[in-house]
């Protein structure tokens, strides 16, 4: 009997609060998948390629699973209490038909262990197959295709994720039971009382409203400048002016629905006992209103800043060679043969480089000097600076650049007597420095090299001669093969640019047919790097950004939406005996519903649109703080990708709130039911 009761209890909450059930679900699923990354086909690659910075991201997730803790705990708490109060009659009838205390205590807890067994029995299988599908979905997106999958269940992301989520379901579930017990049966058979509010004079309200303008305005202007990345003291100062500001900006936020009110004066309907139930949720819970926007706007900064870096990581990267080598083109081969694979290479290019000897010195003068009629910026005096610097160049050979080039799909150059061209890795000039020195250039400078003057191509050239990083140049000088075997004598270097045979990539993919080749070469004493190197890279930073951003733009997310759905459905439980007089007053079901559904449009409406309007600072702001020189030439295509991915969120935040309005419809129903009753 007891037995029964107790399932029968965990089956009707779980009913009555579909909602909050659902969020402990994809509470389950983001716990499981950031623990289980290490399963991950991608990240099983990147262990290889980029261990370090991969085992830093692994020693992150133990602090990363303890924030979440602390911040799912107060989830678990807001939706238990929540349920509590809607189950305080019940309650108070079985301590009057006889229950003991202690006898209702192990009830309670055995209820939550059923509902919490329920809920890992379903999200586990969940998180499991969402894990592999993101895994396989994520090597496709990246150009790795299905790289010898395999099945990476986790019986250790299992684990901590049923010991954290019964730990600290348990924990508030605890504090409710020890809350119950003390009660007296009066008071849980009595309905809850409403909140007496402290109302303040207009003027207050006015004057929070504006100083909270104003203190968002002012950490709008600090982020987006980019003063609140100069140093700890600043970014302190921004996150305090914009967290003071919201809060402010809801604690006068009831004027303006006072103000709605005057306007927009409507005799039919319930418009005034909405607004009026709407202007004590804004009065009596600024507070947590203020934290779930600044929650929600986290979520929106997580996810578009996340998803769109993440997606273009490697959108400047060409691919046009898989392997670089150092050595002689002879020598090379030779050693390829006789480790057996010379034959899954089908082209191979020379490309020399080199620093001049003593005996021939450069200088770039007029190269600095035709900045000069150019627009004064920060950007033109680092450009200035930088070439100052530029005193001992790397000399590029003419004819293997030009293979490399034709390889890419690109005009080879022609030089014409006494001409040179300028080269330069894009990570070092990018954006406002390459146009500036695109400008320079177009006022065909010369350079000297020793004593002799060579003028400047109007164009820079920037495809990598090597496949990653086995030399990075900040500015060389492309010279004619004649010109480079007169000028670099000693330091001369050979790298041996490579293409896989395309049968072979198309047969194992790219991934799989370079791992392949890297086992033979292993055991080579060639020096060489591959793509793997450069994909490996790439691919931290999608995975870096995009998994953990996600993830903590959900865990935001769900907590946000869930202190706002409980304090509504709580505040309109303890008015319970205005709907009541409703009723009794002749309204009807239907207006008595519109009125619940206009609240709860204006009530998450309000904190949504905050966060929305900051979240495109806050997005703004991160890619002035992080983006590097390299992809902030992308910020205009980035920030409509985060836009579409704050829309989406926007939608999300519709679908949820759809659901609570379901939710108070229900709660509206049960009360008209019984009034029938009576």
């Amino acid at each position: 009997m007891f037995f029964n009761l107790v399932l029968k209890n965990s089956r009707k909450n779980r009913k009555e609060n579909g909602l909050f059930f659902a969020s402990l679900i994809v509470s389950i699923i983001a716990f499981y998948i950031i623990l289980s990354l290490e399963n991950q086909d991608v990240m099983k690659f990147l262990l290889k390629m980029e261990s370090d910075a991969v085992n830093r991201i692994y020693q992150l997730l133990p602090a990363l699973y303890g924030v979440s803790l602390v911040l799912l705990f107060f989830l678990v708490y807001f939706a238990g209490r929540y349920q509590m109060e809607l189950r305080s009659h019940e309650l108070g009838m079985y301590l009057m038909m006889g229950m003991r205390r202690l006898r209702m205590f192990v009830m309670l807890m055995a209820e939550d262990f059923f509902h919490s067994l329920f809920a890992l029995l379903v999200g586990i299988p969940a998180a499991v197959f969402l894990s592999e599908m993101i895994s396989l979905i994520t090597a496709k997106l990246v150009g790795l295709g299905i790289i010898g999958h395999s099945f990476g269940f986790s019986w250790k992301a299992v684990l901590w994720t049923v010991v954290g989520f019964i730990l600290i379901k348990s924990a508030a579930m605890l504090i409710f039971c020890i809350s119950v017990m003390r009660k007296e049966v009066v008071s849980l058979l009595a309905d809850t009382q409403e909140e007496k509010q402290k109302v303040k004079r207009p003027v207050i309200y006015y004057l929070e409203l504006l100083l909270g303008l104003l203190l968002l305005a002012g950490a709008y202007y600090l982020a987006i400048q980019g003063k609140a990345w100069e140093d700890v003291k600043n970014m302190g100062l921004t996150l305090f002016l914009g967290s003071l500001g919201t809060v402010l900006l809801f604690r006068g936020g009831g004027m303006i629905l006072e103000l709605l009110l005057k306007i927009r004066k409507q005799k039919r309907g319930l418009w005034t006992f909405t607004f009026r139930q709407l202007q004590e949720n804004v009065f009596l819970r600024p507070g947590s209103l203020a934290v779930s926007s600044l929650l929600i706007l986290a979520a929106l900064c997580c996810f578009g800043y996340g998803v769109s870096v993440s997606s273009q990581a490697n959108g400047k990267e060409i691919h046009t060679v898989d392997y670089t080598f150092v050595g002689k083109k002879d020598a090379v081969e030779k050693e390829l043969e006789a480790a057996g694979v010379r034959d899954r290479f089908a082209q191979m290019i020379e490309v020399r480089a080199g620093m001049a000897d003593q005996e021939m010195p450069f200088s770039c003068e007029k190269l600095i000097r035709a900045a000069d009629s150019l627009e004064e910026s920060e950007e033109k005096a680092n450009v200035v600076e930088s070439l100052g610097f530029f005193t001992s160049p790397y000399y590029i050979s003419l004819s293997g650049y030009n293979q490399l080039l034709g390889l890419a799909g690109k005009e080879p150059i022609e030089l014409k007597d006494h001409q040179v061209a300028l080269y330069s890795d894009d990570d070092f000039y990018s954006g406002k420095r390459l146009e500036i020195l695109e400008a320079m250039l177009l006022k065909m400078p010369t350079v000297k090299i020793g004593s002799t003057s060579y003028q400047l191509t109007s164009e820079m050239y920037q495809t990598n001669f090597v496949v990653d990083r086995s030399i990075t140049v900040a500015l060389g000088v492309i010279v004619p093969d004649s010109l480079y075997d007169q000028i670099v004598t000693i330091n001369d270097t050979t790298y041996l640019d490579a293409v896989l045979d395309s049968n072979l990539v198309k047969e194992k993919g790219l991934m799989q047919a370079m791992q392949s080749v890297n086992q033979r070469l292993d055991q080579t004493q060639l020096q060489y790097e591959s793509y793997l190197q450069n994909m490996g890279r790439q691919l931290f930073y999608q995975v870096a950004l995009g998994y953990i951003t996600i993830y903590l733009a959900v865990i935001f997310l769900i907590i946000a939406n869930t202190v706002m759905g409980v304090q509504y459905l709580m505040h309109q439980q303890k008015t319970g005996r205005r709907y009541r007089t409703l009723i009794r007053l002749g309204s009807s079901y239907k207006s008595l519903c519109a009125s619940s559904n206009r609240q709860i449009r204006w009530y998450f409406g309000l904190p949504v649109v905050v966060a929305v309007i900051s979240s495109f600072f806050g997005v703004r702001a991160l890619f002035t703080g992080f983006l590097t020189e390299s992809i902030r030439t992308m910020g205009p295509l980035l920030f409509k990708i985060s836009g579409a991915m704050i829309l989406f969120i926007v939608v999300v935040e519709l679908i949820y709130i759809s659901a609570v309005m379901r939710l108070g419809i229900r709660q509206i129903l049960r009360r008209m039911d019984s009034k029938r009753e009576e």
